[in-house]
């Protein structure tokens, strides 16, 4: 995958990028303890025969080189622009879940010229108090044993539906699954909790001016749905959507994850010609 180098308030950061399909420009932008591809495979593979998409690494995932310490948003925001930029996308849609809705979010008031719509998912303003005693515990939960932050993400990153349906062993499963993966990718991972910390945008809200479709998932225990509402309505013109499930749903219900996005960035493309 190509990557490009961008200048962070700490140094030199080397970005890696997915890049693909034909159409107009895409950026989506993962979230935390994921990756580019990991967050949005099944929506790539659907709207690649009618988006240019970008899904780049940001700091503290996959192969995206930096020089280490804290993460700060205004630096992933610079590595969105800069992948962008070698990318060749000059305006684009916008899409983020998460950290990830988040950092697209701040994107999109930072350089409003060059966003033709926004589309987060589970984004967030500022971390209030509750927030911040959740990510503080996963980050100790990490520290001490990524199997009891799994566990503890089975609890609360998952809908009520998909909790009632599950059985022993599919959360069984699903931990195992959710420790390996936080085992592969921990120093990031708590460089990223430690982002997610900090998290305050609530000044570039004015500034942004792109359509802006919020999607907010109503069983959602880690960013709960009031933080959402309060994005629709500090962004001008935003409107909200609810959709059934948690905060996980890309990885919950990838084919309603998938369906959703694909309705508000097909209808946002249409628009745009």
């Amino acid at each position: 995958m190509p990557t490009a180098d961008v200048q962070l308030s700490t140094g030199l950061s080397t970005v890696n990028y997915l890049l693909t399909g034909t159409g107009p420009g895409l950026v989506l932008v993962h979230g935390t303890g994921a990756d580019g591809p990991g967050n949005w495979g099944p929506l790539i593979d659907a709207l690649a025969d009618r988006f240019t998409i970008l899904a780049p690494d940001l700091s503290g995932a996959g192969a995206t080189r930096d020089p280490g310490g804290p993460i700060l948003l205004d630096d992933l925001v610079r590595q969105v622009l800069g992948a962008a930029d070698h990318a060749g996308l000059d305006c684009f849609h916008l899409a983020g879940h998460s950290l990830g809705a988040t950092v697209a979010v701040a994107v999109a008031g930072t350089s409003p010229d060059r966003v033709l719509s926004l589309t987060p998912h589970a984004g967030w303003a500022k971390t209030d108090p509750w927030m911040a005693f959740q990510f503080d515990l996963w980050a100790r939960l990490t520290r001490m044993d990524p199997e009891l932050q799994a566990r503890l993400l089975q609890c609360t990153a998952m809908g009520d539906a998909t909790l009632r349906a599950r059985t022993g062993a599919d959360f069984d499963a699903a931990t195992a699954g959710f420790t390996q993966a936080i085992q592969a990718v921990s120093d990031g991972y708590l460089r990223q909790i430690e982002t997610d910390l900090t998290v305050d945008i609530t000044a570039l809200l004015p500034e942004i001016t792109a359509p802006t479709v919020i999607l907010s998932s109503s069983d959602d225990r880690v960013v709960p749905p009031h933080h959402q509402r309060h994005l629709a309505e500090a962004i001008a013109d935003a409107r909200l959507v609810e959709v059934p499930g948690g905060h996980g749903l890309p990885f919950e219900n990838p084919e309603l994850f998938v369906r959703s996005f694909t309705e508000v960035l097909d209808a946002h493309a249409f628009a745009a010609v």
